[in-house]
């Protein structure tokens, strides 16, 4: 019977950017170097809000589990998936696994003077945080709620991210009313 790697990703992704940042990318690796192998399925897991919480991806393995198991992690690690992912191959304990830390920026999107919505482009808001981090941090996605706006940065140390993007979001008037949220490093439970 072949084996199953069912992997968690710790990471707030819209279902196009879990593909572009961490499936494409696993796949490309698998067809290289474990064929036969595969992803099987994936998944988003959503807030009562609508809000992405966490993703699954279902990995359908050929040949040598174990050597798939550790490029799956690899590969994810490579492409910056976050501390507190999980991997487990079949029945097996799930292994830990992870390289970035996560922060996400909540603007508010209703409750500001309506010209600073019509003036402000939140793409030039986004800019300007990207530079502020430079090689410390970088967008991975965003969700469009009802009442607000996240960008979900992720990089090596939430606390320094937090610090470079200060006086970013002090500037810009979109920012105005925005929270900044430590992202868990560990995987909320699931019901």
């Amino acid at each position: 019977m072949p084996s199953r790697l069912w992997i968690t990703i710790n990471a707030r992704l819209r279902p196009l950017d879990r593909g572009e940042r961490y499936e494409d990318p696993l796949e490309e690796a698998l067809d290289a170097k474990a064929p036969g192998s595969h992803i099987g399925g994936g998944g988003t897991l959503l807030s009562a809000e609508g809000e992405p919480t966490v993703s699954d991806v279902d990995l359908d393995v050929a040949g040598d589990a174990g050597a798939v198991l550790a490029l799956t992690i690899a590969t994810l690690e490579a492409a910056g998936v976050p501390k507190g992912s999980k991997v487990r191959l079949d029945d097996d304990e799930p292994i830990t696994f992870g390289v970035t830390e996560g922060l996400a920026v909540y603007l508010n999107g209703t409750d500001l003077p309506g010209e600073v919505y019509e003036r402000n482009d939140v793409n030039d808001l986004i800019a300007a945080l990207l530079d502020a981090l430079g090689t410390e941090g970088e967008l991975q996605s965003y969700w469009e709620g009802p009442q607000e706006t996240a960008l979900y940065l992720y990089g090596p140390s939430a606390g320094r991210m937090s610090e470079l993007i200060a006086g970013v979001l002090e500037r810009f008037p979109l920012a105005q009313r925005c929270r900044v949220v430590p992202l868990p490093t560990t995987l909320p439970d699931r019901d």
